[in-house]
């Protein structure tokens, strides 16, 4: 319940973010298209704050419902517009201006992305590098005869140099392929080729882990569970030294430095007693782990490290920028490859290839946003880059009530010739508004799904 307010204020900053800029497109196209602006309003509902600017008296508010946001302007559909004003009303513009003004909204958030993915492409980031863990046993990665250890070089000639860039390929090639070719190389400079089937990332609608289901796993190294050093904490107390093996957990056998970790980790708060043997003598030492909070969860530690091997040596991470150039470049092609992929998977979702279970709300937009700012500035600036094209892709869906819906009516006058009805627009806005509040409300109950079913 602590990490609640830093969680929230992680959450209305990128919604606020979003918003504003959101809105922002509609502003200034209305401005450039000489359109009158009454207010521009952050949120819905009852208006917390309000200030007048500008030579058009212009009122910018913040509502009570942070949800969100809207642009009003001057519409001799909404109300008495004053001859000498009707010219700057938006009903008198062309139809081009109009789906200027409308569609500047959803292109604002994929400028957005791309100057985030900009910048933090420059800036750089500490990434994992593309090493494969021993896959489980008749998943497709074991068919494949991928080992353990095995670094990604290239999918379909493509390269990779992190593992957000393996996952990133992988999830992009099971929406349209079969199988992906990966070009892997050991520690021993082999280099091979592995064929994986890709058919079982799309198993049970797209729901859970797809590179678990295919049997991707980063790469854990084989550590004995030796201590390497001890930190001030319960092990230092318990009089643990460097050199100590565990081997038993609570009369669990530990083999491996992963599964003492696990172990504690799922033990924050609990007495644990360990078995380790100190040179040749065996004795047994009781501790309680301290608890930390980790992406939202509650975990044990206890102040220990690994005993350095050859294979806790190996780099796992590699920092990763690049120059002002391929910086932009990148931006624009990781804009355009998740909007594509997101309108891919909103058509799948359609056709009932992608379960429901997938939509998220706010809730689970809010945690992500809280883990995301815990991992690290870059991590939390992806994220944001990342919701602000999931944003405009769906403003952009051709609903009623979004600005998709409205450049759907533009497209309708231009073929009849004249704009439709007002009956026919007002019953459209009911259906968009159904449409919305039903995926709205799987939303939501996605959401407290997750939430209070793990």
């Amino acid at each position: 319940m602590s990490e609640l307010p830093f969680y929230l204020a992680a959450f209305a900053l990128v919604i606020g973010v979003l918003v504003v800029f959101h809105e922002l497109g509609h502003y200034l196209a209305a401005r450039w298209c000489g359109v009158k602006v009454l207010r521009f309003s952050v949120g819905f509902g009852r208006v917390l704050w309000q200030r007048r600017f500008g030579a058009d008296g212009t009122e910018w508010a913040v509502s009570v419902i942070p949800l969100g946001g809207y642009v009003k302007m001057l519409d001799e559909r909404e109300g008495d517009v004053a001859p000498a004003e009707a010219q700057r009303a938006f009903n008198r513009q062309t139809v081009g201006r109009r789906s200027l003004i409308v569609a500047a909204g959803p292109l604002a958030n994929f400028l957005l992305a791309i100057l985030l993915y900009w910048g933090i492409f420059m800036y750089g980031s500490d990434e994992l590098l593309p090493l494969l863990g021993q896959p489980p046993a008749g998943t497709p990665a074991a068919v494949a005869s991928i080992q353990a250890g095995e670094q990604v070089r290239s999918i379909d000639g493509e390269p990779v140099q992190t593992w957000n860039d393996l996952r990133w390929q992988v999830l992009q090639k099971a929406t349209v392929e079969d199988e992906a070719v990966l070009e892997v190389i050991n520690a021993r400079g082999e280099i091979a080729i592995r064929r994986l089937a890709l058919a079982a990332a799309a198993e049970d609608g797209w729901e859970g882990d797809a590179l678990e289901r295919l049997g991707l796993r980063f790469y854990r190294p084989d550590l004995p569970p030796v201590i390497g050093r001890v930190m001030d904490g319960p092990a230092q107390h318990a009089g643990i030294q460097p050199g100590d093996r565990v081997v038993a957990i609570d009369g669990r056998a530990i083999a491996s430095w992963h599964e003492l970790v696990m172990a504690i980790r799922d033990a924050g708060g609990r007495q644990l007693r360990l078995e380790l043997v100190r040179q040749t003598e065996n004795f047994t030492v009781d501790l309680v782990p301290e608890v930390f909070s980790e992406a939202g969860k509650r975990i044990g530690k206890i102040g220990i490290g690994v005993a350095e091997t050859g294979e806790s040596r190996r780099p796992l991470r590699t920092f990763v920028s690049y120059g002002p150039v391929e910086s932009a470049v990148k931006a624009v092609r990781e804009t355009w490859d998740k909007s594509v992929f997101s309108l891919l998977m909103l058509g799948k979702m359609l056709t009932g290839e992608v379960s429901l279970k997938n939509l998220s709300g706010p809730v689970t937009i809010a945690d992500y946003a809280g883990q995301s700012a815990r991992l690290g500035f870059d991590y939390y600036v992806k994220f944001m880059a990342l919701v602000s094209i999931s944003l405009g892709v769906l403003n952009l869906l051709p609903i009623p009530v979004l600005d998709g819906g409205h450049l759907m009516y533009h497209m309708i006058e231009v073929v009849r010739r004249k704009p439709l009805s007002e009956r026919a627009m007002a019953i459209g806005q009911q259906l968009g508004l159904a449409i919305l509040f039903t995926l709205m409300a799987f939303a939501f109950f996605n959401d407290l799904n997750r939430l209070f079913g793990g």
